[in-house]
């Protein structure tokens, strides 16, 4: 018993020790152009009933507001299961691609954006439905050219 503890132990150590980067590799990351965006704090958090969700498309260099990217923000709860999508704040930057739009508001479920910052809202009511969502933590996952780009945990109370 006391040689597998040592052995864990030398193992740990070494692994401590060792050299992060092999040699003759880089540190440098390549640019996250397609599929490039971020999240940001969404507030108020805790929410009831209601929470807005920042989020970036394109990477902080891109300029080309032409560019279009495919974005879809989802509220998921933690068995993975999509209980909302909420809708763009600023409407109108939508793209031409847009999904049609429920009530004058554009769900975000690939929408067509350019580069910059947008909103995301969401009224706490569950996917197709007026029926709000149980108290409890929700998982915003933003999604930008097929890649989640970030996520963030909301915390919903009653």
């Amino acid at each position: 018993m006391f040689h597998r503890w040592a052995a864990l132990g030398l193992v740990l150590v070494l692994w401590a020790m060792s050299p992060k980067n092999a040699a003759g590799q880089s540190t440098k990351q390549s640019p996250r152009s397609p599929g490039a965006g971020a999240i940001g704090k969404p507030f108020p958090n805790p929410f009831n009933p209601e929470i807005h969700i920042p989020f970036h498309v394109g990477d902080s260099t891109c300029t080309d507001v032409g560019l279009q990217h495919e974005v879809t923000v989802q509220i998921k709860n933690f068995l993975a299961q999509t209980v909302a999508i909420p809708v763009l704040e600023n409407a109108p930057a939508a793209g031409a691609g847009a999904s049609a739009s429920v009530g004058g508001q554009t769900p975000i479920n690939r929408v067509r954006l350019g580069c910059g910052w947008y909103s995301a809202y969401w009224t706490g009511n569950l996917i197709g439905s007026t029926k709000e969502a149980a108290s409890g933590t929700f998982v915003v996952v933003v999604v930008v050219d097929g890649t989640v780009v970030g996520t963030q945990r909301i915390f919903n109370r009653k």
